[in-house]
């Protein structure tokens, strides 16, 4: 199938040319291009265009997995009939393990697997080995080793309706995929047998297949996995790996063989530098894991292994998504978004993951072997890239020097321009005011006028005396910073649209992915304080947080002009010129973007505390004419359906609640 993009929208403004000199780009085999598109200028949408007019498999790398969710359901809606997935890591919570030699503490590998998530992983290898039109949106964990796209594939059952086959290899076939059998309720990844009916739920989906069997399989429906309901008969079904990490019985033992060998080697080398303890540590340890390996098949730690499983040898990159794509397609087509982050952060993983696995390889707790069980080198990256196209509204130098082409996309399609920039003193004097005392009148003006304010500061700490500071002269205000939780946040901006509070104080906000029109002033406090807050690209993406709205304007305070404020203004000058020129040539007015105001608590339902949980569990169960049962059917689905959108947040929200339920029904 093709791409094929379906939205109402029209290009605008920059976007027509953006598209086009983009395409033209990946026509002409540029290797690397930059998008430098201004906030809020529909640079998710210029990349759909491209896209569409590219027609090839495509990666979205993002800097974290909030954003990539977010933009994962900008292109499933723009793609609704392609295959949109979502692609990160799978865990909730991550202790690697380590070795701290000055303490002499050792710490365990400690998980939290993340099961929704952990289907979406499934679902987006399996859709790059069945489909050509595919969009995978990914954190960099799409760098990070996965198993070998040949070998996961060389596994892959068919099934049709009519083949002969007894129930008994049918299910010897799944464990040989790493499918457990159950005689409970089944989870993904799992089977269950009952005479000659065979149920199973595949790893990507969450429905069920049921085969009945005779000395053929008679039969192959597809159940609605938490109700059971008959969805629809198959002729044909294709079964995937439970796990990504596949290799068959001969290869398993030759790995195990390959394994004891570097052992050895090993103990040689402790034993000849007089290493007693790390001797007998590691050779404890690996032969557990071997005993392990070879009756049950796997082992704590078994990806510590992998280059042998995989049969790299030393230094060989590990297998990533990557490798998926190309097995898709040579010519797929990379995306990074916020470029200017994510680069760095791509280029940071492997030196990161390498020092944590030198203390462990030297002090007897891993075979050297464990340090290609990693994520790809920069150079790796690289390597992989056929067409890479950056977007950012501050790309750093090396996207800039790098591209063959960089495609700007300045003018906004709504006729927004970039906000007015004041610079006004810190300290205080016989002709000014402090930065406070004249940030406290500038919100008072706001008030009056119904318009809302964003404050960013240096520090946690000044944040939060700044806001009891504002409290204390009546003005309502909180503050927003990184130990606030995700459902804090949403809360509060969500009090900040509504008018239930005027300001919002916060470090560093352009982390927090603000998009509020009703803010039309940032103020940025101390901004002549060099360093990362205060660098040239944070002052422009953070004057960006003021170019929603018609009225949009900015004061530094600052008592002498930095280098990175001089860039910063100058840039921000140059872009709302070629705007202003843009509107009045097409004579276009420009209009506060009109979002509407969303608040998952009250959209579903779903109260923010413990508390209040368990009273509306209370009010849930009293006045519901339904089964205690029944109630929990649906809860459960509501709480799918909300991990299905990626609404993550909500669907932890509905978890709590199935869980009080649960307590109450008993």
């Amino acid at each position: 199938m093709n791409f094929k993009l379906k939205t109402k929208m029209k290009p605008k403004g920059d976007q027509p040319e953006a598209i086009q000199g983009l395409y033209d780009g990946l026509k002409k085999k540029f290797k690397k291009q930059t998008l430098l598109g201004v906030t809020g200028s529909g640079k998710t949408f210029t990349i759909a265009n491209v896209i569409e007019k590219y027609q090839k498999p495509t990666l979205v790398i993002s800097h974290n997995k909030t954003l990539a969710a977010q933009l994962c359901n900008e292109f499933r809606e723009f793609f609704p009939d392609n295959a949109v997935e979502y692609f990160v890591s799978y865990y909730d919570y991550f202790q690697p393990e380590s070795y701290l030699a000055s303490s002499d503490t050792y710490i365990e590998k400690e998980a939290q697997i993340n099961d929704e998530i952990d289907r979406l992983r499934h679902a987006s290898t399996q859709a790059l080995l069945t489909r050509d039109d595919v969009i995978i949106v990914a954190s960099v964990s799409a760098i990070y080793g996965l198993g070998s796209p040949k070998e996961y594939e060389k596994i892959i059952f068919s099934f049709s309706k009519g083949e002969k086959i007894k129930h008994k290899e049918l299910a010897k076939k799944l464990i040989e995929i790493h499918f457990d059998r159950v005689t409970t309720d089944l989870k993904r990844g799992t089977f269950r047998l009952r005479g000659q009916v065979l149920e199973l739920m595949p790893v990507n989906e969450k429905v069920i297949y049921r085969f009945v069997i005779s000395d053929k399989i008679e039969k192959i429906e597809v159940l609605d996995f938490l109700t059971r309901e008959f969805i629809k008969e198959l002729d044909v079904v294709r079964i995937f790996p439970a796990t990504h990490y596949i290799i068959n019985e001969e290869e398993r033992l030759i790995a195990i063989n390959n394994i004891r060998k570097e052992l050895e080697e090993r103990l040689k080398y402790f034993e000849k530098e007089g290493k007693v303890l790390e001797y007998e540590r590691l050779k404890r340890r690996i032969n557990f894991d071997l005993e392990m390996m070879e009756n049950i098949g796997y082992c704590q730690g078994i990806e510590n292994y992998s280059a042998h499983f995989d049969k790299r040898t030393v230094g060989e990159p590990p297998f990533t998504l990557l490798d998926y794509f190309k097995e898709s397609e040579k010519d797929f087509l990379i995306v990074v978004d916020e470029s200017h982050v994510t680069l760095p952060q791509i280029r940071a993983m492997y030196n990161g993951d390498k020092a944590r696995k030198k203390s462990l390889i030297d002090n007897g707790f891993r075979l050297p072997s464990a340090y290609d069980n990693r994520p790809l080198t920069y150079k790796e990256f690289e390597e992989r890239i056929n067409n890479i196209i950056y977007v950012s509204a501050t790309p750093a130098e090396e996207e800039m020097v790098s591209s063959e082409s960089i495609v700007e996309q300045i003018v906004r399609p709504t006729g927004l321009v970039d906000p007015e920039i004041d610079i006004r003193p810190i300290v205080s004097s016989s002709k000014n005011l402090s930065q406070v005392e004249d940030l406290i009148k500038e919100i008072e003006k706001q008030v009056k006028k119904g318009e809302k304010t964003l404050v960013t500061t240096l520090s946690k700490r000044m944040a939060e005396d700044l806001t009891s500071f504002l409290e204390d002269k009546k003005i309502r205000v909180k503050y927003l910073h990184s130990d606030i939780k995700t459902l804090q946040r949403i809360d509060i901006i969500t009090d900040l649209r509504k008018g239930l509070i005027d300001v919002i104080v916060g470090v560093n906000l352009i982390r927090e992915g603000l998009d509020i029109p009703e803010v039309s002033l940032v103020a940025i406090l101390d901004a002549d304080k060099e360093g990362f807050l205060r660098n040239e690209t944070s002052l422009i993406q953070t004057i960006g947080r003021a170019a929603r709205n018609e009225n949009g304007r900015v004061i530094l305070y600052a008592d002498q002009i930095t280098e990175s404020i001089n860039k910063a203004v100058k840039e921000t000058e140059r872009r709302r010129e070629l705007q202003l020129k843009y509107n009045k040539e097409n004579n276009i007015t420009p209009k506060t973007i009109s979002k509407a105001i969303a608040n998952i608590f009250e959209e579903f339902g779903v109260s923010k505390s413990k508390e209040d949980q368990k009273r509306l569990v209370k009010l849930d169960l009293l006045g519901d004419a339904r089964s205690k049962k029944e109630i929990l059917k649906v809860k459960k689905r509501q709480m799918a359906e909300a991990a299905e959108r990626l609404e993550f947040e909500l669907a932890a929200l509905l978890r709590d609640e199935i869980k009080e339920l649960e307590k109450n029904a008993k």
